[in-house]
């Protein structure tokens, strides 16, 4: 069985480093996910300093944007956790399982059985980033979500996002992403 990378975990983390949601995916060949929930929210808070460092090295080089970090770290041979921010100083951090989906025969055209072993092109998390934007652009639409309460001024607190179509969305995005995807 070939197997290709798939999401493990999505994440989005409010602009005072409070998490915000979190969607995990089972992962081949056992179907149930790598880590545990806990774990999978400590991986999460690891990115926070690469984030951090990343944002003084922008200001610092006269750049200043926030944006695609592409790939924050490799966890161990297996995860790599990619990062992107908005320029409200939301994060979204993907996890990706680089052997999380089996698929039975032969490889699909574009994810051949090398592809785990060598990680992702540079665009590939690209199309998954755009779509948390959206559907977290999709939630601050909504006139009863606030989101001070979510990512207090004060820093301290904070609640999670427990909106269904949010939810929804993120799972639809984890599910239906495989490298060289068109559109999700």
């Amino acid at each position: 069985m070939t197997t290709i990378p798939s999401i493990a975990c999505l994440g989005v983390i409010g602009k005072n480093n409070n998490p915000l949601h979190i969607t995990i995916f089972p992962s081949a060949p056992t179907s149930t996910p790598l880590r545990t929930p806990l774990q999978f929210s400590l991986l999460l808070s690891s990115t926070l300093d690469i984030f951090e460092a990343r944002s003084k090295e922008n200001l610092t080089s006269g750049g200043g944007l926030s944006g695609d970090y592409g790939l924050l770290h490799a966890i161990d041979e297996r995860l790599a956790a990619y990062g992107f921010e908005t320029n409200t100083g939301v994060k979204f951090v993907v996890v990706v399982d680089m052997r999380g989906r089996g698929i039975g025969g032969e490889a699909p055209a574009g994810a051949g059985k090398g592809v785990g072993a060598l990680g992702l092109r540079e665009g590939e998390m690209k199309l998954v980033f755009r779509a948390m934007q959206a559907a977290y652009v999709r939630l601050l639409q909504n006139p009863f979500y606030d989101p001070d309460e979510h990512s207090p001024p004060t820093g301290r607190g904070g609640k999670k996002i427990t909106s269904r179509r949010f939810a929804v969305d993120m799972r639809r995005i984890g599910e239906s992403w495989t490298p060289g995807v068109g559109n999700l």
